[in-house]
């Protein structure tokens, strides 16, 4: 007997378009960006100290001995390379905090796309419909994108052909899995 080879069925959710339409994506940019707005701010208050400190030492320089300009230089150095320093480690520390405030959003997206991969009895979910090449009247190549935004209890405030939303620059929607049954 001759076996029929079973194709797989494919599905594709614009995960994107389905976080910026969560409740939950809105408030988690207001408090990056609260945040990023506080660490500026400190950093601004520094970098206004350091300056200070710069001028200071520029209308002092010609009463200084030779060593005490030396000093005085490394000193300002020293401030200067620990004000980049702690640039890039507040940078660091808001990356690591917007991928803590996104975990329970990816977490609950897919969960959402695995629970309907499985009612849909998907073999693969991609997280876009830009690497198939799709006949929108297909059954093995299914768009779940408005049942994975149903599923989470959100309307998609746009039409599954139309281009994603942009989310704030600097976050990272898409990290997390994109994976089905």
């Amino acid at each position: 007997a001759v076996q029929v080879a079973h194709a797989q069925k494919i599905g594709y959710a614009n995960q994107e378009a389905i976080l910026a339409n969560m409740p939950e994506m809105s408030e988690v940019q207001k408090q990056l960006q609260r945040e990023a707005r506080q660490q500026q701010q400190e950093l601004q208050k520094e970098r206004k100290q350091l300056q200070q400190q710069m001028q200071q030492y520029q209308q002092q320089q010609s009463l200084l001995s030779d060593s005490a300009k030396a000093q005085r230089q490394r000193q300002l150095r020293q401030r200067q390379q620990q004000l980049q320093k702690s640039s890039r480690q507040r940078q660091q520390q808001l990356r690591k905090r917007e991928r803590e405030l996104m975990q329970p959003l990816l977490e609950d997206l897919q969960s959402a796309i695995e629970t309907v991969s499985a009612r849909k009895e998907l073999d693969l979910v991609l997280r876009s419909q830009s690497l198939l090449d799709v006949n929108e009247s297909s059954e093995m190549v299914v768009n779940i994108s408005p049942d994975v935004a149903q599923e989470l209890g959100i309307q998609l405030q746009q039409s599954p052909s139309q281009p994603s939303p942009t989310v704030e620059p600097g976050t990272s929607p898409t990290q997390g899995g994109g994976g089905g049954q």
